[in-house]
């Protein structure tokens, strides 16, 4: 596979990153490009806030003045990505991760911070490729299963099921 670069910045601190978590999240971006074949050099860009900052974003990009776990900005349409003239490397685009989010889902869904991270991360990436669950039906099952295959090839199986409310996804 081709040179990932996962760019990560903590603007939080709310919560202290814990030791591994920006390995972690680096391995998470690769799984998801092997388990989608990616075949290009790519530049991923990663960063933690926390609920208010994550919450101004929400609000601003997608009409929701509450915090959200995490936000996806894709740069790219339809498998086209820009180019960085620099290094030749495809930008995928922008994951914005709610510390504090993360903190509480990993207690609700009874699992580690570094599980609820890298599924949160999985599920950013297959967005910044394109996926989106928002209309549920196939396209939501298929996201879910491609999380899970990551999840797993990471160690970071499920334990538990997850019963998604309407505002949740």
């Amino acid at each position: 596979m081709e040179k990932i670069r996962v760019i990560i910045d903590n603007q939080q601190k709310a919560v202290k990153i814990p030791t591994g978590l920006r390995m972690l999240v680096r391995r998470c971006c690769n799984a998801v490009l092997r388990l989608e074949k990616f075949a290009y050099p790519a530049e991923i860009s990663v960063t933690f806030v926390d609920n208010q900052q994550i919450q101004e974003l929400n609000k601003k990009y997608r009409g929701k003045d509450t915090p959200t776990d995490v936000l996806s900005f894709p740069m790219g349409e339809k498998g086209e990505f820009d180019t960085n003239h620099d290094t030749g490397a495809k930008v995928l685009g922008d994951i914005v991760l709610s510390m504090e989010k993360a903190v509480e889902q990993a207690e609700r869904y009874d699992h580690s911070l570094e599980r609820e991270v890298g599924y949160l991360t999985a599920h950013s990436m297959l967005h910044l490729l394109g996926y989106d669950h928002e209309n549920g039906g196939m396209e939501r099952v298929r996201m879910r299963e491609k999380e899970e295959q990551v999840m797993t090839q990471l160690g970071l199986p499920g334990s538990s099921s997850y019963v998604l409310d309407e505002e949740e996804g």
